[in-house]
């Protein structure tokens, strides 16, 4: 049947959280393991992930704590690095939340939906 959505493409669908396009309008700290700060500025962000911009990439695969905040609420959340794209001036990295709570992801979605 044309038009119809397969039960696991529907589930994925409900799973995928709003987007938001920030262009750099929330700034972020990324904690290394080794305790070493670097500051970002968040592109886009959703519950599951986001984007940030930085001066130099990280190496794909690594573990950090993004600090930040949006609304109300601030965040202190583990995430893992994924592949980097570079910029006009420093490059874009994409992250994924990998402890997010479903209470801070509800209170994260809930803030992200108020920017819509």
């Amino acid at each position: 049947m044309w038009g119809r959505m397969s039960d696991s493409a529907a589930v994925r669908a409900d799973q995928r959280s709003s987007r938001v396009k920030l262009g750099g309008a929330i700034l972020a700290v990324v904690v290394l393991e080794n305790g070493r700060q670097l500051r970002a500025k968040m592109h886009q962000l959703s519950g599951n992930g986001g984007v940030v911009h930085l001066d130099t990439p990280i190496d794909e695969g690594i573990k950090v704590e993004l600090v930040f905040h949006v609304g109300d609420t601030s965040f202190r959340t583990p995430a893992e690095m994924l592949f980097p794209m570079w910029a006009t001036q420093g490059c874009l990295q994409p992250f994924r939340f990998v402890e997010l709570s479903e209470l801070e992801r509800g209170q994260l979605t809930q803030e992200l939906d108020t920017m819509l």
